[in-house]
């Protein structure tokens, strides 16, 4: 197996995050050994293994080559089995793409060759963040004061909201940070494919999607645990990232007395997320139309957010979602700064 490496300090641009420790296990298992020294390192978000050509570390500012770090195709071949299943699931040349999420958080996605041509590829996510706040986020820049305290009537006013951005623009981050002023006597479910979103609120419930099994069963989606989640009476139902049909269930719920919710979505520009929101819609069932008026009627604010080439993230614009003189989905821009 690859052996366990020093990491070389270096100058590293400040990404957004809110101060604490890492919350990775006291013991971590023995199979993340390769690993050890870039998952102690606080910078860390995301490591990248391209085969034998080696491991890229991001420790915010993109991905740099981790030059000390050896393996090679067989070995990292081994680590990606064993830690596929160490997440309890399995990977083979029949199931050539897994993605797991192991104790502490950290998500990993694994592709086998001959999919991956090069070599067997892994991409694993780091959780960094403690309980994210708004303050603190302000404070790193992600956002003024006048920002902080529009999100914050947001909130307050139990505005349906979705976060826009691409990945590793902080999402994830701000969505948790908003969700953390909600009131003490509310309920929050979340759901996600991958559990990610940790909030520091009293009454925050977790649901995360299961993948099918190997003969193609037991798989349970988005779509459905939106369903089950409103069995759970919750104050403020959330999906972590609508990527699918999942988007025709959140809408529904939110067109129906189900304010205060949220969720996220890609998309590379505030006024590209109405396409956005229409691809996902098509396979649901939702033309253009129905789902403009579905999406108009219920998002009150939609707040994108960009990652610069530092690392740095910020606020890059937020609108409320219009249908246009065609029917269609629009956004309407608002102008936080003349605040």
């Amino acid at each position: 197996m690859p052996r366990r490496v020093d990491t070389a300090e270096g100058s590293r641009a400040e990404p957004v995050r809110a101060p604490g420790p890492p919350q990775l296990p006291a013991e971590r298992h023995p199979v993340l050994a390769p690993f050890a020294a870039y998952l102690d390192d606080a910078e860390v978000t995301d490591l990248f293994v391209n085969g034998a050509a080696g491991l890229f570390v991001d420790r915010g500012a993109g991905a740099e080559p981790a030059r000390e770090w050896r393996a090679t195709e067989e070995e990292v071949r081994d680590l990606a089995v064993a830690l596929i299943g160490l997440g309890g699931r399995h990977i083979d040349d029949a199931s050539p793409c897994v993605d797991v999420r192991l104790q502490g958080g950290i998500r990993v996605h694994a592709v086998l060759p001959p999919i991956a041509p090069e070599g067997t590829v892994l991409s694993i996510r780091v959780p960094r963040l403690g309980a994210a706040r708004l303050d603190e986020l302000q404070q790193a820049g992600m956002f003024d004061e006048a920002v902080r305290d529009r999100l914050r009537e947001a909130i307050a006013g139990r505005t349906n909201l979705l976060v826009s951005g691409a990945a590793g623009a902080g999402k994830t981050t701000l969505l948790a940070a908003l969700l953390a002023e909600a009131p003490a006597h509310e309920r929050i479910v979340t759901i996600e494919d991958v559990a990610e979103l940790r909030i520091a609120h009293p009454h925050h419930v977790r649901l995360e999607a299961r993948q099918p099994n190997i003969e193609g069963t037991g798989g349970v989606g988005l779509a459905r645990l939106v369903r089950e989640a409103l069995r759970m009476r919750p104050d403020r139902l959330v999906v972590g990232e609508c990527r699918g049909d999942e988007v025709r269930e959140l809408l529904s719920a939110l067109n129906t007395g189900h304010d205060g919710g949220a969720g996220t979505v890609h998309a590379n520009g505030l006024h590209d997320v109405p396409a956005r929101l229409e691809a996902l819609g098509a396979p649901a069932g939702l033309d253009d139309r129905a789902l403009a008026r579905q999406a108009a009627s219920a998002i009150g604010l939609v707040v994108h957010v960009e990652r610069g080439a530092d690392g740095s993230r910020r606020i890059a614009g937020a609108g409320r979602p219009i249908v246009d003189g065609d029917g269609r989905l629009a956004i309407e821009e608002e102008r936080w700064g003349a605040r």
